[in-house]
């Protein structure tokens, strides 16, 4: 037994994730559709694997800046310069060994045990286990959804930062909503942090995921001064299908850099070369692939809302980001019951919203990053218990 043995009461006590207690009631079950992850279908693009496979031959093997190496930082500069009409010097970015490994260090540099970072939720919930692991308090902040989607009241945000908060966190395209926070808000808030002396910690792991035409969702780079205290989150895993390459990036200001280096060195001594190498393909090649992503989702989303809308107790709005369907079911109350009754009744997988914290409760998650025909499947299976 764990309890046997003397290790940090605060990490014995974090809740096991419900994402995975679903998945593994399911796993392995013949004919099962797994929705539940949030990953597509598709497998790395060629080009990619080419790129790893050629920096392996090329000798990319060995230990290497702890930062990132020159090729991809600098391309990552140029990447958001043309995405977000931003120029940001290479001497703010970092590469880390996932986005999940920048949302932990920025909690590593700022939270100290018993501070507070204030959570817009639903949201994944690795953000505030990241919060529990170093002693820190989550305060989740819900947002609501109404008849034009998910919203955020920013006077409920700002009061429910107090004396103990360290940083305000923000995901958007949102994990699980699809919300998009306006570029408006985001200026608001990073005024009021400015005001107060916060950090802002953004996670935009999403953002070329969106389906109203533009290039990108809305950046806190877009609002923030340089030597603001800001920290953008982002990763590989999403645009460019690389979720177990393990490969992400996070933007700060440019003073940060030599903690980032120690918090690297001390925690994974760097990304491995040959994978950093993939990632200079999928930055410099991949836009045709970016596109291709939206427009496969895009089509998913109307086929799975449409079909979702059509079920009398099903309430749902399509998402204007990401490529979740989050829809609440009427008179359930329990959805990680719910998601274990649709694996049995059903044999689709989808993530429980209690999960998502608060708001997320009576809700369910669905992954629309699929093929049309394995998703057209999912629909008439999950008709048939939630009709």
């Amino acid at each position: 037994m764990v309890a046997e043995f003397d290790i940090r009461p605060g990490i014995q006590a974090l809740p096991a994730s419900a994402i995975v207690t679903v998945a593994n009631h399911g796993r392995g079950r013949e004919g099962l559709i797994p929705l539940w992850f949030g990953e597509g279908d598709l497998a790395t693009p060629d080009f990619i694997r080419e790129a790893a496979d050629r920096a392996i031959r090329d000798g990319h093997v060995f230990y290497t800046y702890q930062r990132g190496v020159p090729p991809l930082r600098e391309a990552l500069c140029a990447y958001l310069g043309r995405v977000h009409g931003v120029p940001v010097p290479v001497d703010r970015i970092t590469v880390t060994t996932s986005g999940m490994a920048a949302i932990m260090n920025a909690m590593q540099m700022l939270v100290d045990p018993g501070d507070e970072v204030a959570v817009v939720s639903p949201v994944w919930p690795n953000v505030m286990a990241a919060v529990r692991v170093q002693g820190g308090v989550p305060v989740e902040v819900p947002m609501t959804l109404g008849n034009q989607g998910w919203v955020l009241d920013l006077e409920q945000l700002f009061a429910a930062c107090g004396p103990r908060t360290r940083a305000i966190f923000v995901n958007s395209p949102g994990n699980p909503t699809g919300w998009i926070m306006p570029r408006e808000d985001m200026a608001r808030v990073m005024a009021f942090a400015r005001e107060r002396g916060l950090w802002v910690i953004s996670d935009e792991v999403y953002a070329r995921l969106v389906y109203d035409g533009r290039t990108a969702a809305p950046s806190f780079l877009e609002v923030a001064d340089p030597e603001d205290k800001l920290i953008v989150v982002n990763s590989f895993s999403k645009n460019w299908a690389m979720t177990g390459w393990r490969l992400g990036w996070m933007v700060t200001p440019a003073a940060l850099g030599p903690v980032l280096e120690n918090l690297v060195q001390f925690s994974t001594s760097g990304t491995p070369g040959f994978i950093q190498m993939a990632g200079v393909a999928a930055i410099e090649q991949g836009e045709p692939w970016v596109a291709e992503t939206v427009e496969r989702c895009r089509k998913a989303r109307d086929l799975v809302c449409g079909a979702l809308a059509a079920l009398p107790r099903v309430r749902i709005q399509p998402a204007p980001g990401a490529f979740y369907a989050f829809f609440q079911v009427e008179g359930e109350t329990d959805s990680v019951a719910l998601a274990t009754r649709i694996i049995d009744e059903a044999l689709v997988g989808l993530a429980p919203g209690a999960a998502f914290g608060q708001g997320g409760e009576g809700a369910l998650r669905l992954c629309y990053a699929s093929r049309l025909d394995k998703l057209e499947e999912a629909m008439g299976r999950l008709a048939r218990v939630l009709g």
